[in-house]
Order: structure tokens, then C-alpha cells, then sequence
């Protein structure tokens, strides 16, 4: 199978479900339940599921959250190369209304601690995969480094600059083949690398030659991919680096799904896509999205995050009518 290394953190979740999300001052009555999550992982583990050889490189601490990361990374079949960290493994509190909408609140813990001397001794991984694969509840100098030796070995990269209030810089961004924000993050990274401000909930309603501007000034060399919820998402190339797409800007609407909750959807739609580019390199990308958004849609079918991540035969039986 063809790898793909992601770097990235490991959270054990604590998630409530509620009729509506909390107020400021507002206490609810919920259901509780607790598993892994932490992008990173949720990536990780949904790349093994769509089929991928799956490294993941994170940070992680000396307790039962670092104990449940091992045991489900064996699980999975994911190659853990885990920092040794003094801090807590990290956390994260979750609120979903009965709509699957979310609210989340993350404990960084020993996610902070994954250090660029750590990723530097991991370069034999990414040197031998085909996609690596970051988000940004990691030091940004870390996630950089990774990018950075997987381009020096002429490794693609893919970013999801998650979460939106995170760090990121243009030196990053820069190394990026594949920059997959959604529409609160793109609005967040054009105000701090461009100084266009948008709200966040225009991105869906602008036109398309204005968004396909937009992503052309915040990744001049790279392909952005704007996920936009139950709207899909929006495309956009360099004219000349079209990755076997017939045009350089398009949408892609989302998959049907009987949504249950979209924690982690993201993450499933990342890590898909990961897979997918991976095993079949020269293929167009929008068939690599049509994959990505499909295995994203039924991951939000389920609860939780990385537990909700399906097979690629369960994705298969899903939508083998289409």
C-alpha cells in the first residue's frame, strides 16, 4: 500500500450530546461519552481505513491517553512513532447539538511538545511515502519541518490549517501542494497573510472567478481546496498546474448523508483524500475529491471522530449505487 505520513496530534475527547449547544452561563443535560480524536489521529486513522499505509508522528504523554493511542494505533495498523512528552496526553471537550453541529475546546497537553529535532529523526518515513500530511494543533516549526524535508525529498504535501485561530506562517504555507482550509480558516488565513477581509460566512456565496482570485493570492503555486460544510467544496489551480482537471476552478457539492454528527468530518475528508492521491497519483483530482467527500460524508453517519472513520469496503457498500 502506498504511505502516507501524517504529523499531528492525539487528543482523548470528552463529548457531550445535547438538544442545542450552551450558551454563555447555560447549563445543559447531556450524554456523555469519551474517545480518541486529535486531528491528527483522526487523519491517521482514516487514511488506514481508505486504505493507506499509515504513519503517524505525534507527541504524546506517559498516562492512559498515551496507552489508548498505542493500542489504537496497533488496532488500525498505523505505524506510531510517538514523542516521549512529560506533559498530559492532549484533550479536547466536544458539545454536538442533536443537528451534529459542534463546539469544541482543545487541551494541547503534549501535543506542544512535538519538537523539530523529533521530526527531523522521522525523515526515512516521509522520504518513503507518497503524500505527508499536517494540520496545526502542532507546533507550527514542526509542521514546517515536516513539510519541508517531504518537499526536499519530492514528497506531495498536503496542510489543513486547522484550527482557524492556530499559527501559521507564509514560509509554511509555501511548502504546501495542497492547502485544504474550510471557510473559517480561509477567512482567517487572507486576513493575516493578505489583508482581505472576508466574514467567514460570505466565503460560500461569493462567485466563483472572486473566490478562485482569492486562493490564487493566498497560495500563488498550489492547488486550495475551500470545504464549504453540506455545500461541498470549491477548487482552485494554478492555470498551469491543473492536476489532470479539465479547468482551473470549479465546485464540488457534498455527498448525501443522514447526519448524525460531523465531528472529525473534516479529518475524514483530509485523510481520504491523502489516501486517495497516494494510490492513484496520476488520476484527476476532482475524482480524488468525489472520494474524499463521499468518505466524509458517511463518517458523519456515526458518532464520534476517529472511531467514526469507515472502511474503504464500508464506503464502497455505501454508495455503490453511484
Amino acid at each position: 500500500m502506498p504511505r502516507v505520513v501524517v504529523v499531528g496530534s492525539f487528543n482523548v475527547d470528552h463529548v457531550w450530546t445535547c438538544p442545542a449547544l450552551p450558551r454563555p452561563g447555560e447549563t445543559l443535560i447531556g450524554q456523555y461519552h469519551t474517545g480518541p480524536g486529535g486531528k491528527g489521529f483522526n487523519q491517521a486513522t482514516a487514511a488506514a481505513r481508505a486504505g493507506a499505509d499509515a504513519v503517524f508522528v505525534c507527541a504524546l504523554g506517559d498516562d492512559a491517553g498515551g496507552q489508548l493511542a498505542r493500542s489504537l494505533a496497533a488496532a488500525n495498523g498505523i505505524d506510531l512513532r510517538a514523542q516521549a512528552s512529560d506533559a498530559p496526553t492532549g484533550t479536547a471537550g466536544i458539545y454536538v447539538d442533536e443537528a451534529g453541529g459542534n463546539s469544541i475546546v482543545i487541551g494541547p497537553g503534549a501535543n506542544a511538545a512535538l519538537s523539530e529535532a523529533f521530526i527531523a529523526g522521522q525523515a526515512d518515513a516521509i522520504a518513503g511515502a507518497k503524500i505527508v500530511l499536517a494540520q496545526l494543533e502542532s507546533p507550527v516549526e514542526s509542521v514546517y519541518e515536516a513539510m519541508r524535508l517531504a518537499r526536499a525529498a519530492g514528497i506531495k504535501t498536503l496542510l489543513n490549517p486547522a484550527p482557524a485561530n492556530a499559527e501559521s506562517s507564509r514560509e509554511l504555507l509555501a511548502v504546501a501542494d495542497v492547502l485544504t482550509p474550510n471557510e473559517t480558516e480561509f477567512a482567517a488565513l487572507l486576513a493575516r497573510h493578505t489583508g482581505e477581509r472576508i466574514d467567514a460566512d460570505d466565503v460560500q456565496g461569493l462567485d466563483d472567478a472572486r473566490l478562485h482570485r482569492l486562493c490564487r493570492t493566498l497560495l500563488p503555486r498550489g492547488t486550495v481546496v475551500v470545504t464549504l460544510g453540506g455545500a461541498g467544496a470549491f477548487v482552485s489551480h494554478r492555470e498551469d498546474k491543473r492536476r489532470g482537471d479539465e479547468v482551473d476552478h470549479y465546485r464540488v457539492p457534498a455527498a448525501p448523508a443522514d447526519v448524525v454528527d460531523t465531528t472529525g468530518a473534516g479529518d475524514a475528508f483530509n485523510g481520504a483524500l491523502a489516501a486517495s492521491l497516494a494510490h492513484t497519483p496520476n488520476t484527476p483530482f476532482a475524482e480524488h475529491l468525489a472520494f474524499a467527500a463521499r468518505y466524509a460524508a458517511l463518517s458523519t453517519e456515526r458518532e464520534g471522530a476517529a472511531l467514526s472513520m469507515p472502511t474503504r469496503e464500508e464506503l464502497q457498500r455505501r454508495f455503490e449505487a453511484d
